[in-house]
């Protein structure tokens, strides 16, 4: 496959964030853009959804509470014990 250069200008802090993340998942910069190019012809778009909406405040605290793994429930060995759980 013949291979071609591309330039970009994008933000020093940004890069820098870029390329850290990329090297803790195993990747290259140019890996992670060419993912993002494939993605993007094969889905013929953007591969994730552009909004404009923010989440609520109870989304905001379900988000911190699942990266910091606290308040979570389960795992439950029934259904009658998840039930019983969402009702107390």
């Amino acid at each position: 496959m013949e291979q071609t250069n591309i330039n970009i200008r994008i933000d020093k802090k940004l890069k820098e964030q870029f390329d850290r993340l990329c090297s803790e998942l195993g990747l290259t910069m140019t890996t992670a853009i060419n993912i993002f190019a494939r993605a993007m012809v094969r889905e013929k778009g953007l591969p994730f959804e552009v909004t404009l909406r923010n989440p609520n405040n109870e989304t905001l605290k379900a988000i911190k509470e699942a990266r910091t793994e606290t308040n979570l429930h389960g795992p439950f060995g029934s259904t009658d014990e998840l039930f019983r759980d969402l009702d107390a």
